[in-house]
């Protein structure tokens, strides 16, 4: 044996090892898709406009404060929000116009400004606004992951799909509900002050009495926010709704929290206790320092869930209590440790798969590629006679480099990824019949066998490359713009395509050259 054919043989011999030992174990090496495996496929909206209206009411808030700051209290401006990313401030004089101006320019870097006779309009720059909605998609990716990585799914996938998409896919999931209500509850959590009523000691049981209490018409810092009674007995019928009026400035938030986690309360009900930043804690300490006797409403995603009387200052700590049950507060606690999703969600598809759906698959996959590969392997060898059994081998160690690629990758395997298994037995059995139709016309030609077989790859060698750069660019656009099982199709019919380039020019080449240098050939049985 020459050394051309033992330094190809040993290449080939390494590739084969190689790819066993990557593939193997291949329940441990090679993931299953959610399809084969069972779970969740979730694509999701991010309403990025309340992120927006959120940041817009935080920099009123900032304004109000460096107004009062600059004028040691003097003046109090009068703002509303008109649109998600834009505020008015009204009634002011021109003195006052001036001093709002100035305080501007140091708490608002974001905003264009129109000035009007007795106000001033803020717009929140284009650029920012996109910014902050690309943000917010971020940071709902992130907070999303968090909670599911609390929650134990293995090999969870969420990323951005473009615009304000989520896609989520849980693999090995079963507590479907659970799970949504995980995903989706928002959990952004605030300290509100009550105003009525002022120890939140009893609910009005209508936002009319809250209104004829101010006179029938609220004032500018007050909103209403509905909470359920706590205190009615559940035997007796469902509670009944109960309305607060609190203020409208958030001075603590969820965005404080240092931790939270389940705990019980005096009376053994399960409760939440949390710990704030120290920025909170000081936020939070002047809150309640400064409203002793008066009510703090706890409000969770828009709805009062208590609002227990503050007795005294309250600095670091503190409980969150209601009506929970004990995995409604464990589910509360990882979703306010996880962070609060900076805007609400909806669902927009929604797939579930059972596992015995996907074991179904796997079986159905399974028959359909040994099905396949049998046909194929019964017409190479009826067609091409004995030079078929040069196809079978680099075909079976076509479909083993495959799965030692997907295995050192840790790909995950699909049900459309078993389909590109197919295929790329197809493509590289396509590609073996290139090269021996070829050396068919050479022997018609009346060239010798060795000739043939040379002339043969050598003409046959462009087909193959442009049959399979073309299908690999068509994977990659699957790959990039696909989702899901569609990625995995990709992954696979890519690996298969560069194996396919290996086994049926070098392998397939090296067999011939391996059988010629041995013996003298006169015909070959193809």
């Amino acid at each position: 044996m020459n050394r051309n054919l033992l330094w190809r043989g040993v290449v080939i011999l390494a590739s084969i090892v190689a790819a066993a030992a990557a593939a193997y174990p291949p329940k441990e090496k090679i993931r299953l898709g959610l399809d084969l495996r069972g779970g969740m496929h979730l694509v999701l909206q991010v309403h990025t406009e309340d992120a927006l209206r959120a940041e817009t009411d935080g920099d009123m808030e900032r304004l109000v404060q460096q107004v009062k700051e600059d004028t040691q209290g003097k003046l109090q401006i009068k703002l509303q929000r008109t649109g998600d990313s834009r505020f008015v401030v009204t009634g002011l004089s021109p003195d006052d116009m001036t001093e709002a101006l100035h305080a501007a320019d140091r708490a608002l870097s974001r905003f264009n400004r129109k000035e009007q006779a007795g106000s001033i309009t803020f717009d929140m720059l284009p650029g920012e606004v996109s910014k902050l909605r690309d943000q917010s998609v971020n940071q709902a990716v992130q907070t999303i992951r968090n909670r599911i990585d609390q929650y134990g799914v293995t090999e969870p996938v969420i990323q951005a799909a473009g615009g304000e998409r989520i896609v989520v896919q849980l693999p090995g999931v079963d507590d479907f509900e659970r799970v949504r209500a995980l995903i989706k509850n928002t959990a952004f959590l605030e300290f509100r002050i009550t105003v009525y009523p002022k120890d939140g000691s009893h609910p009005a049981a209508s936002r009319e009495e809250i209104l004829q209490h101010f006179g029938g018409k609220l004032p500018d810092d007050v909103e209403i926010i509905q909470g359920t009674d706590q205190r009615g007995d559940r035997d007796s019928g469902p509670p009944q709704p109960r309305f607060y009026a609190v203020e409208k400035r958030r001075t603590v938030t969820g965005r404080d929290l240092r931790t939270a986690r389940p705990a019980q309360g005096n009376m053994g009900q399960p409760i939440v206790e949390f710990h704030l930043t120290p920025d909170g804690a000081k936020a939070f300490a002047t809150l309640t320092g400064e409203h002793v006797g008066s009510g703090l409403a706890i409000v969770l995603d828009g709805r009062v869930v208590s609002a227990p009387v503050i007795r005294s200052q309250i600095r670091d700590s503190g409980i969150i209590e209601g009506s929970f049950t004990q995995r409604e507060v464990e589910d509360l606690s990882t979703v306010l440790r996880s962070g609060a999703l900076p805007a609400s969600i909806t669902y927009l598809q929604e797939i579930t798969v059972g596992p015995s759906l996907g074991r179904d698959s796997i079986n159905e996959g399974l028959r359909a590629g040994v099905v396949g590969s049998a046909l194929v392997v019964l017409v190479m060898l009826l067609y091409y006679h004995l030079s078929g059994v040069n196809a079978i081998t680099a075909l079976v160690l076509n479909v083993l480099l495959l799965f030692g690629g997907m295995g050192l990758a840790n790909s995950t395997l699909t049900l459309p990824g078993i389909a590109g298994v197919i295929l790329t037995i197809g493509m590289a059995v396509d590609a073996n019949v290139l090269v021996f139709e070829r050396i068919r016309e050479e022997l018609r030609a009346g060239r010798t066998v060795r000739s043939a077989i040379d002339q043969g790859f050598e003409r046959a060698f462009t087909s193959i490359i442009d049959t399979h750069v073309t299908t690999l660019i068509s994977a990659a656009f699957l790959f990039q713009f696909g989702t899901g099982p569609i990625k995995g199709f990709a992954v696979t019919l890519t690996i298969g395509l560069l194996a396919s380039l290996f086994t049926s020019v070098f392998v397939s080449r090296w067999i011939f050259d391996l059988v010629l240098s041995r013996r003298k050939v006169a015909a070959l049985s193809i």
